[in-house]
């Protein structure tokens, strides 16, 4: 089983962002950055996911990350979005692309996702942050 840790970053936000993955040792194993580009950091956040889950390659993984909110799109809510043809009843889906990426992969994996707070001296989730600004500065890339 692979563990693995995520964490994405924007700043300002929306600003240039960045994203990191970590192993269970707290070593990098993706970090990157928005290239410049103005993002959010649900956007980022979403391509930490993205990033594990083809780092595992269909390997068993639980990822640990600090958004709830991707928890939910990817075992909540992206099937019915889905099966409506990738519409929701209140409106637009943000970030689609990168739901349709994520939901994808997260599909075809063995993917278990846990939800930790952010910003509570969790020290992995404190490292994946830290990573994941080092990316967006530029400072870091693996």
């Amino acid at each position: 089983m692979i563990e693995m840790w995520t964490d994405g970053s924007a700043n300002p936000n929306p600003g240039p962002g960045g994203f990191a993955v970590l192993d269970g040792e707290g070593k990098p194993l993706v970090v990157r950055s928005s290239e410049g580009r103005e993002t959010t950091n649900i956007r980022m956040e979403g391509w930490a996911l993205i990033a594990a889950m083809l780092y595992a390659k269909g390997r068993p993984c639980e990822i640990y990350t600090d958004s709830q909110l991707w928890i939910n799109i990817l075992t909540k809510w992206a099937s019915g979005w889905e099966a409506r043809r990738w519409k929701k009843k209140g409106g637009e889906i943000k970030n689609l692309d990168l739901v349709k990426k994520a939901y994808a992969l997260y599909r075809q994996g063995d993917v278990t996702l846990h939800h930790v707070y952010g910003h509570v001296g969790t020290r992995l989730n404190e490292l994946a942050d830290e990573m994941a600004n080092k990316g967006r500065k530029g400072t870091l890339r693996v």
